[in-house]
């Protein structure tokens, strides 16, 4: 039983399926994380102001009153 050139054009078509996803990230692993931490603490400092100034930004549904 043969199979030809089945497993080239397979793993040629694998290849093609899988060559854009993913990317590359450049630079020192630490310094992202500490502009990842950063920024999302912006945005924890962010969220907590709004809600205090009663504007909610929680995004969740609104409660109906009877």
């Amino acid at each position: 039983m043969t199979r030809g050139n089945q497993r080239e054009v397979d793993r040629q078509r694998a290849l093609n399926r899988h060559a854009g996803k993913g990317e590359k990230k450049n630079g020192d692993p630490l310094k992202r994380n500490e502009n990842d931490a950063k920024a999302l603490a912006e945005k924890i400092a962010k969220k907590k102001a709004a809600a205090e100034a009663g504007e909610g930004g929680t995004g969740g549904k609104k409660k109906k009153g009877k």
